[in-house]
Parts: C-alpha cells; structure tokens; sequence
C-alpha cells in the first residue's frame, strides 16, 4: 500500500525535543522529495531507511528519544539507543560500509537483496537531501567554470549536452540555463522529465531527436538561456546526434551508471530494465554496461570534434574503462577542474532547512547572508538566482557555499534569531557529502591528489569522529561498495546557548577539516589557507 509521507510543518512537536523533531522532519522531507517513495528510494537507489518496518521504529523512536540519549542505526535499521549526555549526537549511522574485497558490485547487491546493508547516497540515508536544489549550485559552479575557463565567462550561444534528469541529475536543466547556456538533457524516464518540468527546473519536454535539435539550435542561434529534457537513452540518442552533424560545447553527464542500480540497456524502458534485472541481474547488468560504453564513446568522439567533456562524479569514466574503453579515462573531473580551489577554502555545499516549514525564515537567512557578508559577491549573486528561480520542494531550504569561519558565523547569528523570536523556529544546518575534507573518493573528490593520497579514507573517518566530539545533532559514515566513503552530518539551530557552542565547534572543525586535508596533501593554495588561519598540530 502506497505511503503518502510529508515532513510535518508548524510549531507542535510530536518529540521530546526540537533537536528529535527536525530530524524527524528531516526524515520525512527526504521521503517528501523521493524520486519513488513507495520503494523508500530517495535517488538513483539510494534509499532513506532499509525497509518500511525499519523506517516505522525509527519514527517511534525518536519520538520518544530523551535529550541524553543517542540512537544508533546501522544500514538504515535503527539497533539500539544509548544513554550519553546533553551535547552528543541524537542519531549516529553507518550506511553502506563492506570491507574491501567483499565490496565489489556483485557481492555489494548480493548483500543488499539479502537486507543485511543498502546503497545510502550521500544524502539520502542520513536524511539531509532537500530536492534538486541540494545539488545545483555546485552543478552550476562547474558550467559556470567552464565557461570562464574556455569561453571568456559567458555561455551565452553556447550548448550543453548531459544526460540523467532523475535526483541528483534533475538540478542540470535549471544550472545549465541559470548559466545563461542552452542545455539539453536526455533521460530514458519520461517521468524524471516530467518532474522538473513541472517544478520549474526544465522548461520543454520532447520525446522527438529533431524537435531537440531545433529548439536548442534556436536558443544557440539568438543566445538564448533554454533547458530541453528529451526522453531517451543516451545510448542511443547521442550517436544519432553525432550521425546528425549536432556539436555541442560542453558535455558531462549525470546517469546512474551502477550497472545493477540503475543504468538503463538499450532498448528497454525502466520498467522492463527494473523487472529484468530481478529475474537476471548478471545478463541485465552486462546489457547496461554494453549500453554505457556506446554512451561513453560518443562522448569522447564530441571531444575529438572539439567539445569540452569531463565527468560529474557519476563513475562513468571507471565504468567505461573496466569495460575495456581505456580511452574514457582521459576525461576530466569536475572536481578538478573547477570545485578544488573552493574546496581548499573549506568552501562546500552547506545548507540550511526551515523546520517549521515557513518560508518567509529562509527569507529572513537569505537577508542576514546578504548583510554579514557584503564582500562575497558569488554568494549574493547566488541567493538572488535562487529567490527568483529556485522552487521550495518539501521544507524550505536553501543552499550557499560557504567556508571557514563563516558557516558558524551565520549559523550563530540564526541561532540568536531563532532565540530572539525573528525566525518562527529552528533551522537545521547541513551539507552534502561532496565537501573538502568529509569524503575520499578517488574519481571524484580525491582525485589525483599531489601525494597520491587519494585512497585513504581516514579523513572521512576522523571528520565524523570530529563532529561528534563536537556535538552535531546527527552523524553518519557511509560508503557506496568499494567505491567511496563520506560523512555527514546535520546540526539545529534551536535558540540555545547549548546550540550556540556546538554550531561553532561542529561547523569550524568540519571546514578545518577539509582544509587541513588539502594542506596535507600537498595543494599550495589550501596551505596558505591553512597558515592563514592558524590550523597548526
């Protein structure tokens, strides 16, 4: 039976505590934006909870959760609760986490559809996804990045050419246009489409090649900002673009690529792709990855005709290469290309949630950025494309990159306005996984580190330890098989003096953090942040 779940809204609280209540309604917004809710699928399979039993304990529980207590969840099945102390986290998870040569993709399903672990996300497990949004600046960091590097900073009559509309890939159509490009965007789910179209984030839908080229050869032709969603399966459609003459000037790419989660064989819809794949999981899986090689391949032919192509961090570079198209490993990363400098600032993805649902407190967050920090002009810039374009999907939300300093600085003057009464209620402060020193994944966040550490994952480790020690009000470790490990973490903005101390601790060792792990590596730019700021053993 379907479940309609929606993060409650106004000032009742059904817990014990307003810290127990927002993550709850953390919970719920996840399940409240989930791309099938009914599958607890928050995105591209990463699930909120392991199963609907497990997701109804967890509820039951932190209703009744005393404030000196901790709730421990493993793989998204809540295990036991733990008496601790006022200032240590409310929910610790570990998501995900199978030792090394029992993590390949086969065992990791196989040990998923036994229900002793799942794929967390980065943000779905520990509940701190917020819609699209959560996604698109950073999306719209990279274009933008592009463009400065390889067009003089405007994309303006330039065309961008991705793949993959569902969850995380659903922010392209917005970030490409936002960017002033014409963007177009092939998924083969008609419904993932469907969705952004409906919400604002995609403006024309088409199920037709040549209706696609011709609006997005229009919006090249008069420099016009257009984002086109057309339903197919990049493996087919971008070979027929290239047999067709179409060039685009950028290409990346959003798909799920894991063979068994999610990248749709030719020929098949998602339906059929989802039904074969539990009576064949092997053949449909080698049908997938066949299928992502022919992708891959017209990709790396729109570089030779002279397109900018690099890999969002969907593993679809290593996938190709395993497969035997070495050639794929010659793409760029957007992490290296355009997010690492930001990332040796302690710069990242932070977010901030509404938890009473009221909109007019994001409004308020949006001003008090404006006012404390006049000198960032990229923030500013971002919070007026937001306000203007940027839909509410569940609990208010907004997302700012921010570093070292000033995530506890904001953070502390919301703290006071929630106190003060300014702000209807608490505001949940978090971030996602992609983040200067929470994640070791070495085709994406720690690539080509210049000490060649980009496979050791005590950093993501030791910045969970650090969040705790400083009393976030959620931490998890996750991991995706043998591919990355991350953590996360979440803290609320209640009006206490308790709040107050925790934000500064949690927030200042977390951007630190990142820093620190640049500086170690070997990155000049994040060891004159480090000096700078005085981050000595």
């Amino acid at each position: 039976m379907a479940r309609n779940i929606k993060a409650q809204r106004g000032n009742e609280l059904r817990c014990r505590g307003w810290r127990q209540e927002t993550i709850l309604r953390m919970l719920e917004n996840n399940l409240e934006n989930a791309e099938i809710p009914d599958a607890l699928i928050v995105y591209t399979g990463a699930r909120a909870t392991r199963d609907w039993e497990s997701y109804d304990r967890i509820v039951e529980s932190l209703k009744s959760l005393a404030d000196d207590e901790t709730l421990i969840i493993q793989s998204g099945k809540p295990i036991f609760r733990h008496r601790t102390h006022e200032r240590a986290p409310r929910v610790v998870m570990a998501n995900g986490n199978v030792l090394g040569r029992w993590a390949d993709d086969r065992n990791y399903y196989e040990l998923q559809r036994k229900g002793l672990t799942f794929y967390p996300g980065m943000t779905a497990a520990a509940w701190q996804y917020i819609g699209s949004q959560g996604i698109i600046q950073g999306t719209y960091q990279s274009f933008m990045g592009a463009g400065e590097q390889n067009f003089g900073g405007d994309l303006a009559g330039r065309v961008i050419l991705t793949a993959g509309c569902g969850g995380m890939g659903g922010a392209q159509p917005l970030a490409g246009k936002l960017a002033g490009a014409a963007i177009l965007c092939v998924d083969p789910n008609a419904q993932n489409i469907r969705r952004r179209v409906d919400i604002g984030y995609c403006d024309r839908m088409t199920e037709s090649v040549d209706e696609a080229i011709r609006l997005i050869e229009e919006a090249r032709r008069s420099k016009a900002a257009l984002s086109v969603g057309l339903v197919g399966n990049a493996a087919d459609t971008h070979p027929f673009l290239l047999a067709r003459g179409f060039q685009p000037d950028v290409v990346t790419d959003q798909v799920n690529t894991d063979p068994y989660r999610g990248y749709i064989p030719s020929g098949m819809t998602p339906d059929e792709a989802f039904q074969a794949m539990q009576t064949d999981p092997e053949g449909t899986a080698k049908r997938g990855l066949e299928s992502l090689v022919k992708q891959v391949e017209a990709m790396l032919e729109f570089k030779r005709r002279g397109a900018i192509v690099f890999e969002y961090g969907n593993d679809l570079r290593e996938r190709a290469a395993n497969a035997g198209l070495t050639e794929a490993l010659e793409m760029g990363s957007f992490i290296t290309l355009f997010i690492r400098p930001l990332f040796c600032e302690g710069k990242g993805p932070f977010r901030w949630l509404a938890a009473t649902g009221n909109s007019k407190d994001i409004a308020h967050v949006d001003e008090l950025v404006r006012r404390t920090f006049p000198e960032n002009k990229a923030i500013s810039r971002w919070i007026s494309l937001a306000q203007k374009y940027m839909p509410t999907e569940g609990l208010p939300a907004r997302i700012g990159w921010l570093g070292y300093g000033e995530r506890s600085k904001l953070a502390r003057l919301v703290n006071a306005a929630v106190a003060n009464g300014e702000l209807s209620g608490p505001i949940a402060f978090t971030r996602d996984h992609l983040d200067s020193g929470s994640v070791a994944y070495p085709l994406r966040e720690t690539e080509h580190m210049p000490d060649g550490s980009d496979f050791i994952s005590d950093w993501p480790i030791l910045n969970a330890l650090l969040a705790c020690s400083g009393g976030a009000d959620l931490v998890a470790v996750h991991s995706h098989g043998n591919r990355w490990q991350s953590a996360g973490q979440t803290v609320v903005a209640d009006g206490s003096k308790l709040a107050e101390a925790r934000i500064t601790a949690v927030m200042d060792g977390d951007t630190a953090m990142g820093i620190v792990r640049h500086a170690e590596a070997g990155v000049e730019k994040a060891r004159e942040t480090r000096t700078g700021h005085g981050l000595k053993p």
